[in-house]
């Protein structure tokens, strides 16, 4: 009576070694159909620098007083105050102006999700710092003023990163960026559920 009992025993010690390989095989069928969404996108400073070179040079006439010219986008990374940075030369040229002259001039912008776009964005701008020299200097103060309104219609809600729409769908659920957090290395968008 022992003995119908081991073959019974093997017959289903093989039908759960073939069930085991078959579920493992599934599951790793469906790891390669379906990508791994993970809570975060972490996107380099170097892809901000090439979305913003793509803005420049840049020539306008402010006020009909400064021709401006801004050439040579540097962006930076603020972790501190959670915000980009971006260096432009200037070339300023006017009728109060002896000679047409050059300097540097740093902007900051917070970062905001954008979803009509499905864009991190440039928001609310600000020039922190303008360097001229020689003649300009005298003119510090509208040389700052032209800067400051340029980079306000040139930057304001600007796109640094566009996501493609598979970035934010997983099995038919709806993703969206949440909390944007500018690191030392990059910039990180959390993934939330819509």
């Amino acid at each position: 009576m022992t003995e119908p009992a081991a073959p019974a025993r093997r017959r289903f010690l093989l039908a759960s070694t073939a069930a085991g390989a078959a579920a493992l095989s599934l599951s790793a069928c469906a790891a390669s159909i379906f990508p791994f969404i993970p809570d975060h996108y972490t996107f380099s400073q170097q892809q901000v620098q090439e979305a913003v070179q793509r803005k420049f040079p840049y020539q306008r006439t402010v006020s009909q007083v400064f021709d401006v010219t801004l050439t040579n986008p540097v962006v930076g990374l603020l972790p501190d105050t959670n915000r980009v940075s971006v260096r432009l030369d200037a070339h300023f040229a006017s009728p109060f102006l002896a000679h047409p002259v050059s300097g540097v001039f740093t902007l900051s912008s917070a970062l905001e999700y954008d979803a009509a776009s499905r864009a991190v964005v440039l928001k609310s701008p600000s020039v922190d710092n303008v360097n001229v020299s020689g003649d300009a200097a005298a003119y510090a103060q509208q040389i700052s003023a032209a800067a400051g309104l340029l980079a306000t219609q040139l930057l304001a809600n600007y796109p640094v990163y566009t996501f493609k729409p598979e970035q934010l769908q997983f099995a038919g659920v709806s993703y969206e960026p949440g909390t944007i957090t500018v690191l030392t290395n990059g910039i990180r968008v959390q993934i939330v559920e819509r």
